[in-house]
């Protein structure tokens, strides 16, 4: 029995979660633009039933659990943005897009805004239900289901799992997380804690990836969007899911586990699509458009948009050799008017800055790159003693992708010193991504993020959303009640 299975039948979805019902994957399928007129489920039956009387129902679950790993990502770049000193989201109408993330004394209002998104835990049960059908198959599209077809889905399943639990403890940190989702709302699963929620992830993306590996040259048997083009079969998409295991081990690496995390890291990017002389936007990405019944990328590129720079992006892009700014800087921001002032009046400071990466409605969100790879194997490098290698790493990013002079870091420079320079290259590289607070925050800086007014503060992490401790504040233990509940 594997990790997954073994976690009280599967993991399945506490109080606040039941609002995803098992046809949310089915539904959700609809939502991407991905498999040509996709047939309509039986909403009336199991989804196990679904599976053995409808051909295309596994591809209905796979693309809805896309569809709903998608879904999340806009509002984790832009909250995290807000939180990371990052981006303002200035809403004439509503003006707790920027007070409830920037207005002290803290913490934050687990009732506001800024409270965490536990979105992510709706698709945990649809992972949970994609497995019981993988397991359940005989016969898809009248021939025999062999058992390598079933490790794909299972390899599929458990990484998009391991992804989401990924985006929950980077909201949390040491609040920990919920691991386990049980198939009674009312028994209630625990928080553990960040250590346990980190090892949990990449136990299960190690397990992800032996059941990639024993599906050998064997096709899915459901097709991934198109964002996935490259990452499309089991063999290429355990590169992936090795590169996600990179950045889940780099992460914990930095926040306590040290060498032992930093060496995992290094062999799982071994064996991800890592490229020193790639191109460094290559990668799998979530795919928008403009169709109807698709979602569109609201993170867009608009003099018009609510949505702007901190200015302290372009203030603090180091120079070229001939005098202007860090290439980046130019390829992902611009400077328009008229100049966007905060909403409320004094509750922040006023920008003509505003991002330019994300073209049209259509653009597509990256989900990891080969340049976030290069830059965490130079932080995994760093900190197992290969300083040399995390300097080269370091300056093939900072010379190809900003067009700066190689780094003045040597052999002999201090750990704060190379800290200070890698997050200047993850800030300009993964500008809008959703990555700046959780790296300040993961070395200590959080106190080195800009507070523009004198009512401003920084959060350390994103509270437990108040539904969820209101059903949870009867119980007297403190795993169970919620850890920073009321």
């Amino acid at each position: 029995m594997t990790r997954l299975e073994s976690q009280t039948s599967m993991h399945r979805k506490n109080w606040m979660l039941t609002r995803i019902t098992r046809g949310v994957a089915m539904t959700g399928a609809l939502l991407i633009v991905a498999c040509d007129s996709p047939t309509v489920p039986q909403f009336n039956n199991t989804t196990k039933e679904v599976a053995a009387n409808d051909p295309s129902s596994l591809q209905l679950l796979a693309t809805g659990l896309l569809a709903q790993n998608r879904g999340t990502v806009q509002g984790r770049i832009s909250a995290f943005g807000r939180l990371g000193r990052e981006s303002f989201v200035y809403t004439p109408t509503e003006g707790r897009n920027t007070t409830h993330f920037l207005q002290g004394p803290g913490p934050l209002d687990p009732s506001g805004f800024a409270a965490a998104s536990f979105g992510p835990y709706g698709n945990l049960r649809d992972v949970d239900e994609f497995l019981k059908v993988v397991e359940g198959l005989t016969v898809l599209n009248a021939v025999p289901v062999t058992e390598a077809q079933k490790d794909a889905g299972r390899g599929f399943g458990k990484t998009i799992y391991a992804q989401e639990l990924l985006s929950i403890i980077s909201a949390l940190d040491t609040i920990g997380a919920v691991v386990e989702v049980r198939e009674d709302p009312r028994d209630l699963a625990p928080f553990v804690s960040r250590d346990s929620v980190y090892r949990h992830i990449t136990g299960l993306l190690d397990e992800a990836k032996a059941n990639l590996d024993a599906a050998g040259t064997t096709a899915f048997p459901f097709a991934l969007h198109s964002g996935y083009a490259g990452f499309n079969t089991p063999a290429t998409y355990a590169r992936f899911n090795r590169a996600i295991a990179a950045q889940a081990s780099v992460y914990h690496g930095s926040l306590g586990c040290g060498v032992p995390c930093y060496t995992k890291a290094l062999t799982a990017l071994s064996q991800s699509f890592i490229n020193p002389t790639g191109p460094l936007r290559a990668g799998p990405f979530h795919p928008f458009s403009t169709a109807t019944g698709d979602a569109q990328n609201n993170l867009f590129f608009s003099t018009a948009s609510d949505l702007v720079a901190h200015p302290s992006i372009q203030t603090d892009a180091q120079l070229r050799a001939n005098g202007s700014r860090d290439l980046r800087l130019n390829a992902k921001t611009d400077t328009a008017t008229p100049v966007k002032a905060a909403t409320p009046s004094g509750a922040g400071i006023s920008t003509s800055v505003r991002f330019k990466l994300y073209a049209d409605r259509s653009a597509p969100i990256p989900i990891i790159t080969n340049e976030e790879l290069i830059l965490l194997r130079s932080e995994a490098r760093w900190f197992t003693g290969d300083k040399l290698g995390a300097i080269q790493d370091l300056d093939i990013v900072r010379q190809t992708s900003g067009g700066l002079p190689p780094s003045t870091l040597t052999i002999a420079s201090s750990d704060a010193e190379y800290i200070t320079a890698l997050l200047y290259e993850r800030r300009y590289s993964l500008l809008l991504e959703g990555r700046r607070w959780i790296d300040h925050r993961r070395f200590g800086r959080l106190s080195s993020l800009p507070l523009d007014i004198p009512t401003h503060f920084v959060a350390r992490v994103q509270p437990i959303p108040q539904g969820e401790c209101l059903i949870r504040v009867n119980e007297t233990t403190p795993a169970l009640r919620g850890p920073g509940c009321p």
